[in-house]
């Protein structure tokens, strides 16, 4: 992988970390994939994760409505505090206030616009602690989500979600050989996830005929995107790329560097 590690080496001031697990032939890729990392919103990918398990067991169901809100509380004292529709990648739920819409629809607003109103509302139904429960069950390693969107408390102190390149490759691989929650629920959330609407990194120089079902994040210096690959006439393959470093107000670098090792790895593995 000489051409991966020399496009890697110019960004010398920046942390880039990557993990491949290719299902057509069990072998990885790792590239300081254990590197800790905030999440971002890849960490909505646990949350739909448990949405399928508690509809699985009866506990919800996918078409229970959920009222629209946008107040929380703080898990540091409990204080209140509202999510920023300037933040937000996703508006449309913030004219709703007072209305209801169905799980289904806010896990699938949650995946492919990045809902983070739709996220706290979920998380408020689920849990975070059982969130973060199936995590363990599944034996998913260095991947904590431990509190939801914008607690900007929790934030200063430090209390944040967490996760790695490659806790998050072995997830996707999971889900990719359909084992979280049951067969039928994994073709459920690759479906959701290939309607992913942010598609700057990942999929953006792999041919039209590939299909990608990944969920990107993003916060301050951090930018990752995580998923599954389905080149046509082969097996998938599940793949990570977790950066930090690079300048929010020129995002753009982030996502061309993402592409290109996308792009690396395609043409390394096929």
């Amino acid at each position: 992988m000489s051409r991966l590690e020399a496009y890697i080496s110019q960004f010398k001031e920046k942390t880039i970390s990557l993990a491949v697990f290719d299902l057509h032939t069990q072998n990885e890729i790792l590239v300081n994939a254990d590197e800790m990392m905030h999440p971002a919103s890849t960490m909505k990918v646990p949350v739909m994760m448990e949405v399928f398990r508690q509809a699985r067991e009866k506990i919800i169901s996918l078409d229970d409505r959920l009222e629209i809100f946008n107040s929380f509380k703080s898990i540091v004292d409990g204080s209140g505090f509202s999510l920023d529709p300037a933040d937000d990648s996703e508006l449309t739920l913030y004219r709703r206030i007072g209305e209801s819409e169905s799980i289904r629809e806010l896990t699938r607003l949650m995946i492919v616009r990045s809902s983070n109103l739709a996220t706290n509302l979920l998380m408020e139904q689920v849990g975070a602690a059982r969130v973060d429960a199936f995590l363990k069950e599944l034996g998913i390693p260095d991947m904590n989500v431990i509190r939801g969107l914008e607690d900007k408390k929790a934030y200063q102190m430090n209390i944040n979600n967490s996760a790695s390149a490659h806790s998050s490759t072995f997830m996707m691989r999971l889900i990719a050989e359909g084992r979280v929650v049951s067969k039928e629920a994994c073709t459920d959330m690759i479906q959701i996830m290939l309607g992913q609407e942010f598609n700057e990194s990942i999929p953006a120089l792999l041919p039209p005929t590939t299909r990608v079902a990944h969920k990107t994040g993003w916060t301050g210096s951090f930018f990752h995107d995580t998923g599954i690959v389905f080149p046509p006439h082969r097996k998938a393959y599940a793949i990570s790329i977790f950066t930090q470093g690079f300048p929010e107000e020129n995002e753009n670098e982030a996502h061309v560097c993402m592409a290109q090792i996308s792009k690396i790895i395609y043409d390394e593995l096929l």
